[in-house]
């Protein structure tokens, strides 16, 4: 990788380089002069550095390093250095107040699970949760293994994980963004067989098909799947509303996996809707 080369008789090169020479102590000095200027002018304004070394400390909670944060602020890591810890072998105690601009940068940056690390730990609810619909939809344990490039006893464990890896996070949501409207093959007797028991395994557990989860409830550990009766006059609605369009290609096994009922309740809100 190539190192930038600064310029000598430049701040930067000075304090970055620590070159001493008479071009670049005479530029800190000038530096230093207008800013004493700007200073008693009244043009310095600088904020209070708390908020964002509070800020800062709540992204590394989430697993997010300083490197990590500064790189998508677009500031050096010296930044966060010294507004985290100061310079300890300078004596110089934590900044108090910083640049507006870098502030404002700082504060952006947000640990979404996309720009978390690949090894950082999260919340497993909703990866557990898009599996679980998965399966009830009649996707078999197996076969969305493959998907995601587990060990079937690793995914097993996924299913139960409180917490789970990011980049574990962002496959599983990636592979439900892709399938959550996809019922499984049935052509063949085994086909047949493994997603039955997928949806019979899914329906002991009490886990919910996708049509069951608002997209914003999927990762919120408080929010619950709509499996309760006060919900089926919306199910009765929407089957009656897609129906017509899910016959052409799926069966009617899959598609009352696809709205979480049995195929004898489709079949009843069919009757009722003639």
């Amino acid at each position: 990788m190539t190192t930038k080369v600064r310029p000598h008789g430049s701040r930067a090169k000075y304090v970055h380089e620590k070159c001493r020479c008479d071009d670049c102590r005479r530029a800190i000095r000038e530096y230093e002069r207008w800013r004493t200027r700007q200073a008693a002018y009244g043009r310095i304004e600088l904020v209070d550095a708390e908020p964002v070394r509070q800020h800062i400390r709540a992204l590394q909670a989430a697993g997010m390093g300083p490197r990590r944060i500064a790189a998508l602020a677009g500031l050096h890591p010296n930044v966060l250095r010294k507004i985290l810890y100061g310079d300890p072998r300078r004596g110089q105690a934590p900044t108090k107040r910083v640049r507006p601009h870098n502030a404002r940068r700082i504060l952006a940056v947000r640990a979404s699970l996309d720009v978390l690390g690949a090894s950082v730990l999260v919340d497993g609810t909703g990866t557990r949760r898009r599996l679980q619909a998965l399966i009830a939809l009649g996707w078999s344990q197996a076969r969305l293994a493959e998907q995601v490039g587990m060990l079937p006893t690793n995914f097993g464990r996924t299913l139960r994980c409180e917490r789970v890896r990011a980049d574990t996070a962002r496959t599983v949501r990636a592979l439900y963004e892709r399938m959550w409207d996809q019922a499984p093959p049935e052509s063949t007797w085994h086909e047949k067989s493994a997603a039955q028991r997928a949806r019979a395994y899914a329906r002991r557990r009490g886990w919910g098909p996708p049509m069951a989860w608002d997209d914003d409830a999927l990762d919120d550990p408080a929010a619950t799947p709509h499996t309760d009766a006060g919900e089926r006059v919306s199910v009765r609605q929407r089957v009656a509303e897609e129906y017509p369009h899910l016959s052409g290609f799926m069966s009617d096994e899959q598609i009352a996996a696809k709205f979480g009922i049995k195929v004898a309740t489709l079949r009843g809100y069919l009757r009722g809707a003639a």
